[in-house]
Parts: C-alpha cells; structure tokens; sequence
C-alpha cells in the first residue's frame, strides 16, 4: 500500500471530511477523492461511507493498522537522518510525569536540555519519531513481568531504577492509617483513573487477576500536584512512585 494514500485516509477518517483532510494535508478536495479511490481499488474493499464521512468495519480494521505503519516509516525516517546529519546542540529528553523523580532532575546538565512533559505511551514514539533524543518512561513491573513499552520501532531501551510504590488515600479514609496495604485490600475502592499521571488501572487489575479498581473520576492531565489534590479532596485514591509522593495536606 503506499503511505501517501494511508497518510490521506487516515486524514480523511479522523477529520470526518474529505474537505478538511484537503485542507490539512495541501491537497486539493479532489486530489483526497482520488487517493481514497485509489486506495479502495487496491484493497478491493470500501472503506468509508461518504454521507456521512465515517469508515465502514473495513476501514476501522485499515485504521488500527496504518496508524502504527505510518509511526514506524516516520521513525525509520527519524532513525536515518540522525545519523546521516550531524548532531545538533542539546538534548531533547521525553518523559512521563512521575518519572521526573529527584535523582533525573538533580542529573540533567545545567544547560542545552529541552524536558518534555508527555502521556506514558507517547513517550516511545517520540523518540521513534526523532522529536526527542532520549525518553524516560515508568510504569508498574514485576519480576516476572517487566516494565513493558509500545512496540513502536527498534528502539534500544535501559532499565536505570527501581522504587516502591504507595498508594495515596485522603486523611480520613478508613485505611489511611495502616503501615502497609495489600493491593487486594484496596480492589473495591473507589480510583482516580489518571492513566498519564498515576499508574494506570489496567495494570492494577491485571496485577490483582483482572479484578475491581473501578474508576470514580479521569484526570486527563499530567500534573502530579493536581492529581494528588484530588485525592486529598476524596475523589478517589491513586499510586505512584514512592518520590511522586511528598507530604501534602489532607
């Protein structure tokens, strides 16, 4: 399949218009309808419905597919042209906010670095895409099953530390005042779903056999000092690494 028609499709698909994917992508409107054609002859398969503009089961399974295929042709782009070029000045790291601990901060140079804030799993394809040099992601692991990454390209990965976990309740919630927890204690609690901020509840569940951790409220956002407020104001607990975890009121 050529990228160019996956890139117009995909345009097409998540705009819902084939005027806007024009638009988006310098084509003209009829240059888009004739990337689409082209791309359905080549399938032998429709893939979107014209009124409205929305892709048939054909074209959501094309969608699942092409996204991944058009990171990977931009990362083995990225990949060659930084080694071709020669290499800029500074350092653009990429990671996920609880892994920006007191020990990364304290080891960044004291100058020449670009820190970019962003979700757990768009941290790998940033360093696919080449629009970071370096990425530092966290998340929940065992030893028998480790910390696990988007497979968006063949990227060289190290694991550099370890740390407890804690979960954060509000002052006056029944457990709070417990030593330790088991994690099936807290099963029918109610959550904070913060999958770019906290651990994410999939992982929870699949650590207590696919079982509770239901969600009481989603923050979509990636300041700890936020999500922890919200647990200190009783919307529901979270877990983060043990250095995400300084004293706050309530």
């Amino acid at each position: 399949m050529d990228p160019h028609l996956l890139r117009t499709y995909v345009a097409v698909a998540r705009l819902a218009s084939f005027s806007a994917a024009a638009r988006a992508l310098g084509y003209t409107q009829s240059a888009v309808s004739q990337h689409i054609a082209a791309l359905e002859q080549d399938l032998g398969a429709a893939l979107l419905t014209r009124r409205p503009v929305a892709p048939t089961p054909a074209g959501e399974r094309l969608l699942e597919h092409a996204e991944p295929l058009l990171l990977r042709l931009d990362a083995a782009r990225a990949d060659v042209v930084r080694m071709a070029g020669a290499p800029a000045y500074g350092l653009t790291l990429a990671a996920s906010a609880t892994a920006l601990g007191p020990r990364v901060l304290a080891a960044l140079p004291p100058a020449g670095v670009t820190v970019r804030v962003l979700a757990r799993d768009d941290v790998p394809a940033a360093v696919a895409a080449g629009t970071a040099d370096l990425g530092l992601v966290d998340g929940l692991a065992a030893p028998s099953d480790p910390l696990r990454l988007p497979d968006v390209a063949p990227l060289t990965t190290y694991g550099v530390a370890e740390e407890p976990v804690r979960v954060l309740l509000p002052a006056g919630h029944p457990l709070a005042h417990r030593r330790g927890l088991r994690l099936g204690d807290l099963a029918d609690a109610r959550w904070l779903d913060a999958p770019d901020t906290g651990l994410p509840l999939a992982q929870l569940r699949a650590a207590n056999g696919g079982h509770g951790f239901r969600p009481a409220l989603r923050y979509d956002g990636t300041d700890v000092r936020v999500l922890v407020a919200l647990v200190a104001a009783g919307h529901g607990l979270t877990l983060l690494p043990r250095t995400a975890t300084a004293p706050t009121p309530g």
